[in-house]
């Protein structure tokens, strides 16, 4: 056994090569913001038990937070004593490279520690914790290139259960939602920090999601869902353009938006629901038209994924297969119970809060599974998202973190 100065790396089975490092996962749910892997090539059935693990690390603290890859190394956030941090790991077996304190950690009723994730680009990554540290970073090892806080720069207010986003980067700017007053949104110039325009006309509190791009007939947008409503603004200006309250609750929205074709989805939980708007470019900005609201997809915190033309997604505690384009109920199944997912080769990688890994088929055809297995109890429900790259699957709960391997030999 080997340890760190913050934990155990307990190597738990022979070390497979990560041939070439590849299938990078660099963000939030992946390459494209939107929760889907291009990985293909991947177990089509799990054995028993599950499928076999490469490595097997304790030590990350507390914390929701997904996990970023590139290149090979691996970047979570976690905590370490009283500070918020992030790690940079080996990502061939969970070596820990570096560590580097954003600020300090908070504790909440429902876990401490960060709940976002890295997002890399090139050689830098950008990392937001809970109490709205943001800071760029070097990838090489953790050297701070700038800093600063949201909350306290912007006049926001700490959502109650804590900032969750995970940061945007698109070109030259990084994008963040304070949640002050006059600067629901800001765009931020990524190499220096300084501050390039705020949505002045969005003044409501951050909720719990993570900013989307969509380049909407030639007008760059951002879309998120603030604690009030989704909004989309203008990218080139942070002028909001448009705002529905529909498919948001007064409790928690957390749920990043779906983007596919000139269309987006909207969902939270709390007896809420799911919204299609119709995205239209007109005179220089974009307009949302309603298409539908369903009740039959009310997502708490664990994504929805589009593919093929379908909506896949935890409706509360019920796995369920919309129509995109209708919101037809295709099917429902109570699967590992109320959790989030990933898409890679076929298959919803899905993850039960009660600690349940699964494996089902994308497919409106009906609910089939292809094997599941249990992961430790850290006391905590396991809220992280799954991430399917290079062979690989991980699951990260609270300060444990697990690579399996997935790839058909």
């Amino acid at each position: 056994m080997r340890r760190w100065s913050m934990g155990a790396i307990i190597m738990t089975a022979a070390v497979a090569t990560v041939a070439g490092a590849g299938g990078d996962w660099p963000q939030w749910r992946g390459p494209n913001r939107d929760g889907v892997s291009a990985e293909t090539g991947l177990l089509k059935q799990w054995p028993a038990g599950g499928p076999p693990v490469a490595w097997t690390i304790s030590g990350l603290g507390k914390g929701y937070g997904s996990v970023a890859l590139a290149g090979d190394r691996l970047f979570v956030q976690g905590t370490e004593g009283s500070s918020s941090v992030v790690f940079c790991l080996r990502r061939q077996d969970g070596g820990k490279l570096w560590s580097r304190a954003l600020g300090r950690a908070v504790d909440q009723d429902r876990g401490g520690g960060p709940r976002g994730t890295p997002t890399v680009d090139g050689d830098v990554l950008f990392a937001l914790s809970e109490a709205g540290d943001l800071a760029c970073l070097r990838t090489a090892d953790g050297t701070v290139v700038w800093a600063r806080n949201i909350l306290a720069d912007f006049g926001g207010r700490n959502p109650t259960w804590l900032i969750s986003e995970s940061p945007l980067v698109d070109g030259p700017h990084v994008i963040v939602t304070p949640g002050g007053r006059n600067a629901g949104l800001a765009a931020l110039d990524k190499k220096t920090g300084k501050t390039v325009w705020t949505t002045a006309e969005v003044s409501e509190t951050a909720g719990y999601s993570s900013v989307v791009a969509a380049d909407v007939q030639g007008v760059r947008t951002y879309i998120t869902l603030t604690s009030e409503a989704a909004i989309g603004v203008r990218a080139a200006d942070g002028k909001l353009m448009w705002r529905n309250a529909k498919a948001a609750n007064n409790t928690a929205n957390i749920t990043t938006p779906v983007l596919f074709g000139n269309k987006v989805f909207v969902t939270s939980a709390y007896n809420t629901g799911g919204l299609l708007l119709q995205l239209r470019a007109e005179n220089g900005e974009v307009r949302a038209d309603e298409v539908y609201f369903t009740r039959d997809m009310m997502n708490h915190h664990g994504g929805v994924v589009f593919v093929n033309g379908y909506l896949y997604g935890f409706s509360n505690a019920i796995l369920t297969c919309l129509e995109a384009d209708t919101g037809k109920v295709q099917w429902r199944d109570r699967s590992v119970g109320k959790g989030s997912l990933t898409y890679a080769d076929g298959r919803l990688y899905v993850l039960g809060e009660t600690n349940t890994a699964g494996l089902v088929d994308a497919s409106p055809a009906g609910y089939v599974e292809r094997g599941r297995f249990q992961i430790a109890d850290q006391g905590w429900p396991s809220w992280a998202h799954p991430v399917v790259a290079g062979g690989r699957l991980y699951l990260r709960n609270q300060g444990v973190l697990a690579a399996h391997e997935i790839a058909a030999r």
